[in-house]
């Protein structure tokens, strides 16, 4: 009984036709997790509606953990849990320019930040200039017309928004799988290095590395092969795959990492940088 679907069309036209890059910003501070958004201390501790005119709405609060926002030209403000009715203005999904009014970024760290400062870089795969980053954004009253709100208030749709936001995100996990090969190929070149690449332990271990990367992209490309057609023509991808596909992200990749290790000895621990 909206026209919410015919507004985040006209939006995803707009982002397609200009060719830009929306930032999803589901994650918020949360506070003291045992309560809900209307029970802490601290109102900003979750993005909210403060006000509305004539135009649109105004949030205030805070997202956490914005993977590359600050590289945006977007923002997609969504909620990030279950709500109840005592939450319903936290029931917000709605679309900001990312340098819009009333937003402050906390830039943060990823963890080789400093690796792109020291040259060389010509040896990396990929960006070899430009690294990621994290960001905290802190909003304070930032306006949204109501033509850029995609949800306002229906609180009992905010689960089914984060579990298919997670749906697809945690399908994408694959990705790590790219890093998982580059890595592979490392220790391979290692144990050539040593003169070991036919010693059997050696080859063991490379093949329980490619056995574990391998896993993980099984489980990201059976979700998606998987996926069934929504009412809105868009497919979604198979959720429990997705969920195992992520769960693997949480391991394999450790593993992987203690097998380079051990394939590779000292010699990687003590390089130059």
């Amino acid at each position: 009984g909206t026209d919410y679907h015919k507004r985040f069309l006209e939006f995803v036209k707009m982002i397609q036709k200009e060719n830009l890059v929306i930032g999803g910003a589901m994650t918020d501070p949360k506070g003291d997790r045992s309560k809900g958004p209307s029970e802490q201390d601290d109102p900003d501790l979750f993005t909210r509606i403060v006000d509305s005119d004539e135009k649109g709405v105004y949030v205030s609060g805070a997202k956490a953990h914005q993977t590359g926002c600050i590289n945006s030209h977007w923002i997609i403000l969504m909620p990030t849990i279950r709500l109840t009715q005592n939450d319903k203005e936290y029931a917000i999904v709605g679309a900001i320019p990312a340098d819009v009014k009333g937003l402050t970024y906390i830039y943060g760290r990823q963890s080789c930040d400093t690796r792109v400062m020291e040259g060389g870089g010509d040896i990396d795969l990929g960006n070899a200039k430009f690294g990621g980053q994290e960001a905290m954004m802190i909003l304070d009253r930032v306006f949204i017309p109501w033509d850029k709100l995609f949800m306002n208030g229906e609180f009992e749709f905010a689960s089914m928004l984060v579990e298919r936001f997670t749906c697809y995100h945690r399908r994408s996990y694959v990705c790590k799988t790219g890093l998982g090969d580059v890595l592979i190929g490392a220790a391979a070149t290692i144990a050539d290095y040593n003169g070991v690449p036919n010693v059997s332990h050696i080859k063991d271990k490379i093949i329980e590395m490619t056995h574990l990367n391998e896993t993980i992209f099984a489980a990201g490309i059976a979700s998606s092969h998987q996926g069934h057609k929504m009412k809105s023509g868009v497919y979604l991808n198979d959720d429990m795959l997705a969920q195992v596909c992520k769960h693997n992200v949480t391991r394999f990749p450790y593993e992987i990492s203690r097998l380079a290790q051990d394939i590779a000895g000292g010699l990687m621990v003590t390089l130059p940088s």
